[in-house]
């Protein structure tokens, strides 16, 4: 029994170590996806990062198809100091007013302050490809 429960704590012990390994190596070469946040979308641009703001909407078919497209690309090294923000079209109007935006499925690159590309409705992986590299 002291046995069983010995093998049980050691493999319960590997298995988060293996967890928290993965977390910290599979994201050291990863886009930053997070929520808005005015402030840190402020300290993004002051400090001249490349920023792409997803406009989503949970019940938006075109979003579902741009959101698998925008994890590939959140993976691919070249995007890893890229920070995507993501907007949500049916609860921050506020911010949909800001960034002018009147559609869900709006993508905007960002290069620090300056906008340097906007598209609504892209599903083509080569174009939101194109965007993001705007931003860089």
């Amino acid at each position: 029994m002291i046995y069983q429960r010995s093998i049980a704590a050691v493999t319960s012990a590997f298995m988060c170590a293996a967890v928290v390994i993965g977390m910290l190596t599979s994201g050291a070469d990863a886009a930053e996806h997070v929520a808005w946040n005015q402030a840190a979308f402020a300290s993004a641009q002051d400090a001249g990062k490349s920023i792409i703001v997803e406009v989503t909407a949970p019940w938006c078919p075109i979003c579902a198809k741009q959101k698998p497209i925008i994890a590939a690309l959140e993976s691919d090294s070249k995007f890893a100091n890229t920070i995507v923000f993501l907007v949500d079209f049916d609860s921050q109007k506020d911010v949909l007013r800001q960034l002018r935006v009147s559609m869900q499925s709006t993508l905007i690159a960002f290069k620090g302050k300056t906008e340097e590309a906007r598209s609504t409705g892209a599903t083509d992986p080569a174009v939101i490809r194109a965007l993001f590299e705007h931003s860089l």
